[in-house]
């Protein structure tokens, strides 16, 4: 029949329209005994993105923001190890590898020396990315051979000046990494024991008399 896909088309709106208002009056009753809000909670952000969701499913962005998945990636940050007086034991090595395998080249590190050899002192005296040139590839962190940068899940970092983040502003704590994919943080932590263990194996093993 002529006309019946727009018919179809408008009868799916005029669906979500009714289970709007009628979803919005349920949660209302629920959130007496419940507590729980469709709009500004994490229960109702939750319901809205699930399959399951009926009416409108628009999150309130920037009073609501989506629950993001662990594995969900924007830009970089270096990570460093708290220490037990409090100082910062930063991973990076300055070995340059990110900066190689970035395939914009936002990424340029200033190594420190030694002021009284001269040689090469595995820490950064500077690191600089530039964020509005990345691409999110994920290429540092994946090169990285001493888990020393990492995926944040921040993504809201729009400005009205150039976003050239710099150590200060990179550096995070290995904590912060836990908390944002604690999934991918035990495994690498026990990827790093089991090494860790080997190495000790083969060290006991060379020490040891024949």
């Amino acid at each position: 029949m002529y006309g019946k896909g727009i018919i179809k088309g408008l009868s799916v709106t005029l669906k979500r329209f009714w289970y709007t208002y009628w979803d919005d009056f349920v949660w209302f009753i629920r959130s007496f005994t419940t507590g729980k809000r469709r709009y500004y909670s994490e229960e109702g952000i939750k319901y809205r993105s699930s399959s399951s969701t009926r009416g409108i499913f628009t999150i309130q962005y920037p009073e609501e923001k989506l629950i993001l998945p662990e594995e969900f990636r924007y830009v970089p940050f270096l990570v460093y190890d708290e220490k037990d007086d409090g100082t910062k034991d930063v991973r990076c090595t300055s070995c340059g590898i990110c900066a190689k395998v970035c395939p914009p080249q936002c990424i340029w590190i200033v190594r420190t020396n030694d002021p009284q050899t001269g040689k090469p002192v595995p820490v950064p005296a500077e690191f600089y990315i530039d964020m509005d040139i990345c691409m999110n590839c994920g290429f540092c962190s994946e090169y990285c051979p001493f888990d020393a940068i990492k995926m944040d899940h921040e993504f809201d970092i729009a400005s009205l000046h150039r976003n050239v983040y710099n150590m200060e502003k990179l550096l995070k704590p290995a904590s912060y990494y836990s908390n944002i994919r604690p999934k991918n943080f035990q495994l690498e932590e026990e990827a790093r024991r089991a090494k860790e263990v080997i190495k000790a194996a083969k060290a006991g093993a060379a020490s040891s008399p024949s």
